[in-house]
């Protein structure tokens, strides 16, 4: 099995927060991911909720330099295999069956799948993967599920999604077991309508500086 466990933690630490992106038009995947980039996040999960994502990972993968570019909401094997040969540099799911976790744990490229109970999370484990999503986060108890979880499993660590920002993000963070986190909040459909890429490369620099005071903050 691919020691994808070091390889999720290494790409989690480049990434202050994991933007998860729904690209509706195709037209807007480089711009957006550069956008992104320019603002300090380097990290992007593109979902395949839309036909587009498998040809904006496609895209930015051979067209844009600084990125890593991995594909999220894979729900199959035929997601993974599909986004695999998109150029996808890691794969994230919602959740995990029986067959989508031994292929996804031999996969290629690194594998971070999504877990909501301890159940999920023993599964996971015990198949060898150390580095879990935990989705959806608020709705599954947030970060004091988190917490929590640190007790009997202080060796997994985390990549929680779903219903955060800003306005959170800080009780995200002080959990020890949390490496980064993802959300949508980096790309708010009516700027990316709008083309107003100097606005979104405004949000991510204004997230990175939060994410940097908060672990500062720690430190102390």
């Amino acid at each position: 099995m691919p020691d994808h466990t070091s390889v999720i933690k290494h790409l989690l630490r480049q990434a202050p927060v994991v933007p998860v992106i729904a690209i509706h038009n195709l037209d807007s995947a480089i711009p957006l991911a550069m956008a992104l980039r320019d603002g300090g996040l380097p990290v992007l999960e593109i979902t395949l909720r839309t036909p587009h994502g498998l040809p904006a990972i496609r895209r930015i993968k051979d067209e844009l330099e600084g990125v890593i570019v991995g594909a999220g909401t894979v729900t199959n094997l035929r997601g993974l295999d599909e986004a695999i040969k998109a150029g996808s540099e890691f794969i994230i799911t919602p959740g995990t069956t029986p067959r989508l976790l031994s292929e996804g744990c031999q996969s290629p490229v690194p594998f971070l799948p999504g877990i909501s109970s301890a159940s999920e999370l023993m599964v996971c484990a015990e198949a060898g993967l150390k580095v879990l999503k935990f989705f959806p986060a608020e709705s599954s108890g947030g970060a004091k599920s988190l917490k929590a979880f640190g007790g009997p499993f202080p060796d997994i660590s985390f990549c929680p999604t779903g219903g955060i920002g800003l306005h959170n993000i800080a009780d995200y963070l002080a959990v020890p077991s949390v490496l980064s986190v993802g959300g949508s909040w980096l790309t708010p459909d009516d700027m990316v309508r709008e083309g107003n890429w100097t606005a979104i490369t405004a949000l991510a620099r204004e997230a990175c500086l939060r994410v940097a005071a908060i672990r500062e903050g720690h430190n102390k």
